[in-house]
């Protein structure tokens, strides 16, 4: 599987299942593992765009997804 590690800016959409679920945001930090393995672990601390949500919280890149413009555009409607 190729990954590819997100820089800080990036817009996200949380697609692990609890309750932050579908939860917009922006990438705040990332946190790299490169224990000998073929693409490096990422941690990204998340910052969310709804108010409800006033501390980032840490996923690992298999719990968001960058935000496409027809995403954004989805959501913006």
């Amino acid at each position: 599987m190729t990954h590819h590690t997100l820089p800080v800016g990036s817009r996200v959409r949380v697609t692990s299942y609890g309750p932050f679920r579908e939860q917009w945001g922006t990438v705040s930090a990332v946190h790299t593992i490169d224990a000998d393995l073929e693409e490096p672990f990422c941690f990204y601390l998340i910052t969310f765009d709804n108010g409800q949500i006033k501390e980032p919280i840490w996923f690992d890149y298999s719990e968001v997804e960058p935000i496409t413009s027809s995403l954004f555009a989805l959501q913006e409607t």
